[in-house]
């Protein structure tokens, strides 16, 4: 019997969980998402010093860790890592590469936006490509200063991807669809979910930092310095999705909880 929504417990943040529960099968597959070793690699590992410094063992939290790319690559500069996602599926590929390559990292499932750990028992937050995702980001981040310690950091990595220039939207109908290889249903479900969440009309560096400096944060730096990981991608990508990459408005942005 099919149940309405309207009569269900289900929410927007099920049908987020559940779409990304069905994209983790070709997740990988997807150039952006793997980070490939050699310069690619290199490059993120660059931006996370460069925001974070040494890691010196400190206890880090990948939210929204997806198959553990970003928490691997983290636990190889020298943090002790937590990776935490929404979507079991993609938990379940995250652990495996883990146990392939015997690495300490915990795996736990859980909302982003309510992680359910203790208070101030981070010293590092990082998130790539979450935010865009985001229901409640003035939530999710007074959740995340929660869960940092006194003089911690958090990491974004984001963008908006749905405000586009004439060339912007010229690149992107030759570079074909995002997610190739998603199929038109799952296409259907994005952009359903795109629809819904808070950034619908694309999550812009500013705005993120003010909701960041309105959470309690301090020390907000904007950087647009991404091109050495889109220089490694582009030969993955192609040259018109390489352009389109290029050409769309992704930045990190630091913060600090001061102590």
């Amino acid at each position: 019997m099919n149940i309405p929504t309207s009569l269900t417990n289900r929410d927007l943040r099920d049908e987020i969980r559940d779409y990304w529960s069905d994209r983790a099968a070709t997740f990988d597959q997807d150039p952006g998402h793997k980070i490939a070793v050699g310069a690619e690699r290199a490059a993120w590992m660059g931006l996370f010093r460069r925001h974070l410094g040494a890691a010196e063992g400190r206890r880090l939290l990948d939210l929204a860790s997806g198959t553990g790319e970003i928490a691997l690559l983290c636990h190889d500069l020298g943090y002790r890592v937590t990776g935490l996602d929404w979507a079991e599926p993609m938990l379940a590929r995250a652990r495996a590469k883990a146990a392939a390559a015997g690495v300490p990292v915990a795996f736990l499932q859980a909302d982003a936006e309510r992680t359910m750990l203790p208070a101030a028992s981070q010293d590092v937050i990082v998130t790539r490509h979450l935010v865009w995702t985001l229901v409640d980001p003035q939530a999710a981040f007074a959740e995340w200063f929660r869960v940092l310690a006194p003089g911690g950091r958090l990491l974004v990595v984001d963008g908006d991807f749905v405000t586009r220039s004439f060339l912007g939207r010229l690149l992107a109908r030759l570079a074909g669809p995002s997610h190739s290889r998603c199929g038109a249903e799952l296409a259907l479900r994005h952009a359903s979910i795109l629809s819904q969440v808070h950034f619908s009309r694309g999550a812009r560096a500013d705005t993120v930092a003010a909701l960041l400096q309105e959470a309690g944060f301090r020390e907000i730096r904007i950087d647009m310095r991404l091109a050495a990981i889109h220089r490694a991608q582009a030969r993955d990508l192609g040259l018109a999705k390489s352009l389109l990459r290029r050409s769309e408005h992704r930045y990190a942005i630091s913060a600090t909880k001061a102590g």
